[in-house]
């Protein structure tokens, strides 16, 4: 009989945007892999229905923009096993308005969501990274970060912003064991990007 392999086996992360999509898929991967693992979304995105089920996945609604979130979520990852070991800023907004006429909220709450979470949460995390045998920062971007788009001035100048964040903390954190990536999805069918799929049918194709 093949012996299961988990290889993080009792690790702890933080996984944001978790109720669908990227997040919820990863989460589910890292529990499968042995990981104890902190799901994070808004109420009402369905958290709780997606991984109630897993013990090995602690469910915490709350919005990464609040003032408190990094703090709160820091707290809540470092009660499931005493440490933590990764972080994985998935949670994003995008919106859809040309930058003559953008509203500058769409603007902050595309800055705060995207780019301002991320950067709190890692650097919340990273006094307790550095303590981890392998401490693991992963940022979900976008292939926007390197390209754009009419009416994606938010999100375009947001996801850019996350990848030079996390270039940063390559940078500053490799001395201390800890790794930073970034990652540039594509179109991927989730919930954000539905209404892109249902405008253009044919890039389903």
């Amino acid at each position: 009989m093949w012996e299961v392999i988990m290889r993080l086996r009792d690790r702890v992360a933080i996984i944001t945007g978790a109720a669908s999509g990227i997040g919820a898929a990863t989460a589910r991967l890292f529990s499968q892999e042995g990981a104890l693992v902190l799901a994070v979304d808004l109420p009402g995105r369905g958290l709780f229905a997606m991984h109630d089920e897993d013990p090995r996945i602690t469910c915490l609604e709350k919005s990464v923009a609040d003032h408190d979130a990094a703090a709160v979520l820091t707290d809540a990852a470092l009660r499931l096993g005493g440490g933590l070991d990764i972080v994985m800023n998935n949670a994003g907004v995008a919106n859809n308005a040309l930058a003559e006429s953008m509203p500058v909220e769409d603007w902050d709450r595309a800055m705060a969501v995207n780019l301002r979470a991320p950067f709190l949460i890692c650097q919340a995390a990273i006094p307790w990274l550095k303590r981890s045998k392998a401490g693991r920062i992963i940022n979900v971007a976008s292939v926007m970060a390197e390209g754009t788009g009419f009416g994606l001035a938010a999100y375009c100048a947001s996801k850019a912003g996350v990848a030079g964040l996390t270039r940063t903390l390559a940078l500053e954190l490799g001395k201390f064991g800890i790794t930073a990536n970034y990652l540039l999805p594509g179109a991927i069918r989730t919930g954000m990007t539905q209404p892109l799929w249902e405008a253009q049918p044919q890039i389903a194709d």
